[in-house]
């Protein structure tokens, strides 16, 4: 013991001034004196474990990329590469240096599989530092929310006795600087919205300049940005006249029908909420033949974003000058039941399996925290779904339908492209490792690319249009698997189809309905055209 202490001691002075020694030995001492309780112990052993190969920085890209972020988790997972590689390939060797004595370390903390790889820089302290920097670089509010986290796996490197506090620190710096480097390499931009360009021919529908005729049902269940205005305050001041129905805990579809039904009725269908809600709202719009108003006041938004109406004030303006655009939906079956209209996607697999767990716990935690565990829980536990489409059967992480013709090579189009084309877009994510398919769900087109070209996606991913769909959906674990539609998840539905087919499992279909619903939407060259289709006081009924 004492020849390896003096090993130590020898070694660490080729590369570290005597100072820094001091501050080690200082520092170890006061940390490995400290009395903590056992579950305390656990905590920050179980965080360092969870950093282990970047899997907590991985599952924090994963749930940011869906949640619509992907340029933030784009940049936070490149510096993470970058600043990991210099760490354990080139200053690991140039450095080394012995690590702790685990003797001093009492033993409660000792990870399970202690580390034997060179001690100077931390690897986990500069993946943090490199991740948690490239996030706030994007979005300054979100890096200072996640920095705790990361300051919480460096010093779980000191409490467990993985490293001295020169290695913690020198990760941290090395791990910032490169974060700090692509900003120079890759400005910031703007905004993680890649808003698809205005599809579809410009329409005139009725206006309304205050609002009258318009009922709105407001959600405010829906989740929505801290940077956002309150939507209520621009409906109730730009249209005084327009009715709006706030939500308490009823449906919104059962809202709408209700105000359809009355003796005079709204010209005009609105919601404000999230993309679950506007799909609800847009099938009782459809089967009454009135147009429809989004306004977004959801997490995510993705068919207002499409629609070009990505802020209340944009969708007023609209209404206001009656201009919009007609869109294709989908319509989704189970078995033989009644259609449902979806307007971005479909979805079996991970997706639905994720936003079941969030669910379960986001009244008690928060989205954004019951989001994170809800992808860890499901990236470790999920299995694969069998399904039968056109014959084929095949084990999937998960089956995809897009509305409408998507980018190519992304895995999870969950952001709609165009309001037309007449297609759906289904993407099939067949079976392989459970890392490489998260990353496949989560990244956008360009990094997708990138991330396949060093063979850290998989190539397994089937793509393919069409104007309609049937999947035959095998039980798993004994149980029909949920079947998730513009972020909702439908589990009765699914159960209720099981019930009824002969085989194991539930038939569900899909079909593309072309210019089924009148949409309001800014004119796509700033101006309503004066060529424009005109007045149709009646949407399409389906």
């Amino acid at each position: 013991m004492i020849f390896r202490s003096v090993r130590i001691a020898v070694q660490r002075t080729r590369i570290l001034p005597a100072w820094v020694r001091r501050a080690d030995a200082a520092a170890a001492r006061a940390v490995n004196a400290r009395r903590t309780h056992p579950m305390a112990d656990r905590f920050w052993s179980r965080v360092s474990g969870f950093a282990d190969r970047g899997v907590l920085w991985w599952t924090i890209a994963g749930v940011l990329a869906v949640l619509g972020h992907r340029r933030t988790a784009a940049r936070a997972l490149g510096s993470l590469l970058v600043a990991s590689a210099l760490t354990n390939v080139i200053a690991k060797q140039l450095f080394g240096g012995d690590r702790p004595l685990l003797a001093d370390v009492p033993i409660g903390r000792h990870l399970p599989r202690p580390p034997v790889t060179p001690s100077f820089p931390s690897g986990h302290s500069a993946s943090a530092a490199a991740f948690v920097t490239g996030i706030a670089i994007e979005q300054p509010r979100l890096g200072a929310a996640l920095a705790p986290v990361a300051l919480g796996v460096a010093y779980s490197r000191l409490h467990t006795g993985a490293h001295w506090l020169s290695d913690v620190v020198g990760g941290l710096a090395l791990g910032a600087g490169v974060a700090g480097l692509s900003a120079a390499i890759a400005r910031p931009g703007a905004g993680d919205v890649d808003a698809p360009a205005p599809s579809g021919a410009d329409r005139r529908l009725p206006e309304s300049p205050d609002g009258a005729g318009v009922f709105i049902v407001v959600n405010r269940a829906s989740g929505t940005s801290v940077l956002r205005t309150d939507p209520m305050q621009v409906l109730e001041r730009r249209l005084p006249r327009a009715e709006l129905h706030v939500l308490d805990g009823d449906d919104p579809a059962t809202a709408v029908r209700a105000a359809l039904a009355r003796d005079e009725p709204p010209r005009i269908v609105g919601v404000c909420g999230g993309d679950g809600s506007v799909a609800a709202v847009a099938h009782e719009a459809r089967a009454a033949g009135v147009p429809l108003l989004v306004v977004p006041g959801g997490t995510f938004n993705h068919f207002a974003r499409t629609a070009g109406a990505a802020s209340v004030d944009l969708a007023v303006d609209a209404l206001q000058r009656g201009e919009g655009v007609r869109a294709d939906v989908a319509e989704l079956r189970f078995a033989d039941g009644p259609p449902i209209t979806v307007l971005n996607t479909a979805s079996v697999g991970l997706y639905p399996d994720f936003v079941a767990e969030r669910e379960r716990h986001e009244k008690r935690w928060g989205k954004w925290l019951a989001a994170v565990a809800a992808a860890a829980r499901v990236l470790r536990r999920s299995a694969p779904v069998t399904v039968i489409v056109g014959g084929r059967r095949a084990r999937v992480w998960t089956l995809y339908v897009g509305v409408g013709p998507n980018d190519p090579g992304i895995a999870a189009p969950m952001q709609r492209r165009r309001l037309d084309g007449g297609v759906l877009d289904v993407r099939i994510l067949h079976a392989g490792s459970r890392v490489r398919a998260a990353g496949a769900l989560a990244f956008g087109r360009r990094t997708s690319a990138v991330l396949r070209r060093i063979r850290l996606l998989p190539e397994r991913l089937e793509s393919f249009t069409t104007a309609s769909i049937e999947v035959l959906v095998r039980p798993r674990h004994g149980q029909p698997p949920g079947f998730a539609h513009d972020g909702e998840v439908a589990l009765e539905a699914p159960a209720e189809a099981s019930a009824r087919t002969a085989s194991p499992g539930y038939r569900t279909s899909v079909r593309i309905v072309p210019a089924a619903l009148d949409v309001y939407r800014p004119a796509s060259d700033g101006t309503a055209r004066a060529g424009a289709t005109a007045g149709a006081a009646r949407s399409p009924r389906p």
